[in-house]
C-alpha cells in the first residue's frame, strides 16, 4: 500500500480518522506500522498528505491526518474497453486506476461472452474495491468513473460522437497498419477489443466515427497486457 486511501466514513473528526478491516490488517501485517509512524494518506476524491498513527488496538488504527497536496494529474484519456473475462477485469481495473485513467466505458461486442455480464464483479461495490486498490498502488485519490453499455450499435452510433469530442480517437487493432503513437500526450479516446479483437463490422463502425486503427506490432497480446502497454506508449 503506497497510499492509505481514507473515505469520508473513516473520519471521526475534521483531522482524525479510524481505519478498520482490510486496511487495518494490511497496515499491521505488511506495513508493520507502530504508534508514532507517519504514513502517506489521502481522502478519496480529495487531497493527499500524511497520517500519523496515534493508537492501535485489535479492531482499529487511529490517525491524525494532515492533507494539503493535490493528487497526480489524470491522463487526458477516455478508455473504451470490451468487457473482458471477470478475473482479467479485476486486474485491469486496478491497472487503469494506478495509471491515471478517470473514465472507462465497458461495452459489449460480438466476442464478449454473455456469461461475463452475469459476474458479481460488475456490482458497484466490487468495481469500487478494485479501483481503490489501484489508487493505493499508484498514490492517487481520484476515483475513476465506470459506465456500462451493453448494446454496441446504439453506443457507437448515438453516444460516441459526444464522448470523442475534442479528442483524438484510436482503435487498438492487431491488423491495423499504423503503429501506436509514442508520447502523444493529448486528449484521446482509446478503444480496446476483447480477446480475439473486434470483428470487421465493429472496426468499420469505429472507423466511421473517426477512430484511427493502431497496432502494437505483430505479437498478439492479452487485453490485460495491452492496456498498460498502450497507455505507456501514448502518454509519457
Amino acid at each position: 500500500m503506497n497510499l492509505l486511501v481514507l473515505e469520508d466514513t473513516d473520519f471521526i473528526s475534521e483531522s482524525q480518522a479510524k481505519v478498520t478491516g482490510r486496511r487495518l490488517r494490511h497496515l499491521l501485517d505488511i506495513n508493520k506500522v507502530t504508534v508514532g509512524d507517519s504514513l502517506k494518506a489521502g481522502r478519496l476524491n480529495g487531497l493527499m498528505g500524511t497520517a500519523q498513527v496515534l493508537h492501535i488496538d485489535s479492531e482499529s488504527i487511529h490517525l491524525d491526518v494532515t492533507l494539503t497536496e493535490r493528487p497526480p494529474a489524470p491522463l487526458p484519456l477516455t478508455l473504451i474497453l470490451a468487457l473482458p473475462r471477470p478475473k482479467m477485469l479485476r486486474r485491469i481495473l486496478q491497472t487503469i486506476a494506478t495509471m491515471g485513467v478517470k473514465k472507462l466505458y465497458l461495452i459489449n461486442t460480438w466476442r464478449v461472452e454473455k456469461s461475463y455480464w452475469q459476474t458479481p464483479w460488475l456490482a458497484d461495490t466490487a468495481l469500487r474495491q478494485q479501483l481503490i486498490l489501484g489508487l493505493e498502488q499508484g498514490g492517487d485519490t481520484q476515483l475513476p468513473e465506470i459506465v456500462i453499455k451493453k448494446r454496441f450499435k446504439p453506443f457507437v452510433e448515438d453516444e460516441l460522437i459526444n464522448i470523442t469530442a475534442d479528442s483524438k480517437s484510436f482503435l487498438a487493432h492487431p491488423k491495423a497498419d499504423d503503429p501506436c503513437p509514442m508520447a502523444f500526450n493529448q486528449p484521446s479516446t482509446l478503444a480496446i477489443g476483447p480477446e480475439g479483437g473486434f470483428i470487421d463490422y465493429e472496426v468499420e463502425k469505429f472507423v466511421e466515427m473517426g477512430f484511427q486503427p493502431i497496432t502494437l506490432g505483430s505479437r498478439i497480446l492479452r487485453v490485460e497486457t495491452a492496456v498498460p502497454v498502450l497507455l505507456s506508449r501514448l502518454f509519457s
